[in-house]
C-alpha cells in the first residue's frame, strides 16, 4: 500500500484551481473570416447575390476586428478574405452585364 503522502485521493493534498491572469480568448476575427469565405464559395456555387453582401459584411467585420497583437501566426489575413468575398459578388453579378445575342425562331 502507497503511503498517505502519496495518495491522489486523500482531500488534504487538493489545490484550489487558479486562472491565469491574463485569460486567453479565441481570435473573434478568425471565425469572421472563415465565415466570410465559406459564403465566398457559397455564392460562387449558387450564384446567390443577395448572400453577397453578407459575406462582405462578415469580412470587412473581420478586418476591422482583426488586430496585430491579437492575430496568430497562422491565422486568416482579414485583406485576403475581403478581395474573396468582392470577387464573389463581382461573379455574382457579371452574368446581368454579359452581353448575348438571343437565339429567335425565324
Amino acid at each position: 500500500m502507497s503511503a498517505k503522502l502519496d495518495d491522489p485521493r486523500d482531500s488534504s493534498l487538493e489545490t484550489p484551481e487558479i486562472l491565469p491572469y491574463t485569460w486567453s480568448r479565441e481570435n473573434a476575427a478568425d471565425a469572421l473570416n472563415s465565415t466570410g469565405m465559406f459564403l465566398s464559395g457559397l455564392i460562387v456555387v449558387t450564384r446567390n447575390r443577395y448572400l453577397a453582401w453578407g459575406s462582405i459584411v462578415f469580412a470587412v467585420s473581420a478586418l476591422i476586428n482583426s488586430h496585430p497583437r491579437r492575430a496568430k501566426e497562422a491565422g486568416f489575413q482579414g485583406w485576403s478574405t475581403v478581395f474573396l468575398c468582392l470577387s464573389a459578388l463581382f461573379a455574382s453579378y457579371f452574368p446581368l452585364f454579359v452581353i448575348t445575342n438571343p437565339v429567335t425562331k425565324k
